[in-house]
């Protein structure tokens, strides 16, 4: 454990910052927050998850509450802001507590996602230190870029259950990259953390897919990240292994049969109350969400032009940071740097591409990731105009070992810094957390306030 206490200042840095947001970002000025905060009130006050019923959107007053900036006086009925409603239960439940104990105060609430949040940051440092053991420099890039990026830091200081399900979401990917480099992680854990994941948000199911690929790696792969471990002392000789086909059929009934339980709970809950084909809640959602701007109806107002170059602009700048409900978004430099960043990063790994080729697995399960977020994304699109790139946070702990091994790799091939292993990191946490704190005081308080 000593040789990874160098993570406890960039946790400790991402708890301050992510604390200051929690605590000076102006009342509900984050993504649907009135709506999960009514969800965690439902569960504190019935005892058990709500139903999405009719009259639990109404575009209009929250029309006139964003542009109020949820002035005081317009609060009368935000507990009727419910279109949340759907949404499997796991977070919020873990919120019940701090609600019941605070009454309900806001910022507590929030300051519980932030605790939630640290898992995130941990998983992308484990993530790398599985795919390249020993790069604990680069390990530790990783981790402060994704727990300082503005609009992540935004979002896991509100009330939101994206916090939780992206902690699932990176601890899948690590399990994921474990088992199919044929590590201690069996089938049964990663149906467990499917589990979780599905009684957690609909927007991290896609992580079933990675696990499965995981499991036909582990089964059918020649050349794992590494070889399969030894037997522990005292075990005697591995037993041989049975063949790649029988391995595969066992290890997916395994993982079925660990999910299963938690999926039947929740999805036979929804098809008891939306209906047989509406397991996920999602077509209830989408009939009570009346007049939320769908995308057909855009295009035909603005052109297929316009509405893909708005998509993509709205997207990418998000996905840094568009705070509020995407009112505010961070400068045009900061967008930029964001993407020089990436790319610093993505030549790194070129240069170092030998290690790129012997965690090949480890890639094609991250791009698998990244991938299915944008699609997801994408999907979402189809329907609702919805450019909110936090839907894609699948990307976000690839892109942190992008970034995180990238610049490490440059920095070990120049004379001047190759020493200093620590230079990217702490630049990194330091850099990161000063914009953070530079654009809650420049831009989320000032622009997010009541006049």
């Amino acid at each position: 454990m000593r040789r990874h206490l160098a993570l406890l200042p960039i946790v400790a840095l991402y708890l301050v910052v992510a604390g200051l947001y929690a605590s000076y970002t102006p009342a509900w000025q984050s993504p649907d927050e009135p709506a999960h905060y009514n969800v965690v009130r439902q569960m504190a006050e019935d005892g058990y998850p709500p139903l999405i019923t009719d009259g639990d959107w109404d575009q209009d007053y929250l029309n006139q509450l964003t542009a109020a900036r949820f002035a005081p006086e317009l609060l009368t009925e935000l507990e009727d802001i419910q279109y949340e409603d759907h949404q499997p239960p796991l977070y919020y439940a873990l919120l019940v507590p701090t609600y019941m104990v605070t009454d309900g105060s806001l910022i507590p609430l929030r300051l519980t996602s932030v605790l939630i949040g640290v898992g995130v940051v941990v998983a992308a440092y484990a993530v790398v230190l599985r795919v390249y053991p020993g790069q604990r420099w680069a390990a530790l890039g990783a981790a402060a870029f994704v727990g300082l990026v503005p609009q992540h830091v935004h979002i896991l200081a509100s009330v939101n259950n994206d916090a939780l399900a992206w902690a699932l979401g990176g601890w899948g990917l690590w399990a994921c990259i474990d088992h199919a480099a044929g590590g201690r992680t069996p089938a049964w854990k990663l149906g467990v953390l499917v589990g979780l994941m599905l009684a957690t948000k609909t927007t991290v199911y896609l992580m079933g897919g990675v696990v499965l690929l995981a499991v036909v790696l582990r089964a059918v792969a020649p050349h794992p990240l590494n070889p399969p471990l030894p037997a522990r002392e005292g075990e005697g000789n591995l037993q041989p292994q049975p063949g790649r086909f029988p391995r595969l059929i066992r290890n997916t009934f395994v993982f079925g049969l660990a999910v299963l339980p938690l999926a039947a709970l929740w999805w036979g809950r929804n098809m008891l109350f939306y209906g047989l084909f509406d397991p996920f809640g999602l077509r209830a959602h989408d009939a009570v969400v009346v007049g939320q701007l769908r995308t057909a109806d855009y295009i035909a107002q603005v052109g297929m032009g316009a509405y893909l170059q708005t998509a993509v602009q709205t997207t990418y700048a998000s996905f840094w940071g568009m705070f509020g409900w995407m009112a505010a978004p961070i400068p045009l430099w900061a967008q930029v740097g964001f993407g020089a960043l990436i790319l610093i990063g993505a030549v790194g790994l070129w240069v170092g591409r030998r290690t790129l080729t012997a965690a090949r697995h480890a890639w094609l399960l991250m791009g698998v990731a990244g991938g299915l977020g944008v699609l997801m994304l994408v999907y979402y699109n189809t329907q609702f105009v919805q450019f909110q790139g936090r839907y894609a946070y699948a990307l976000l702990i690839p892109l942190g070992v992008v970034v995180g091994v990238g610049l490490d790799a440059l920095r070990a091939r120049l004379p001047v810094v190759s020493r200093y292993g620590w230079l990217i990191p702490v630049a990194l946490t330091v850099g990161l957390a000063a914009l953070d704190v530079w654009l809650l005081a420049r831009v989320i308080i000032p622009q997010l306030s009541v006049s």
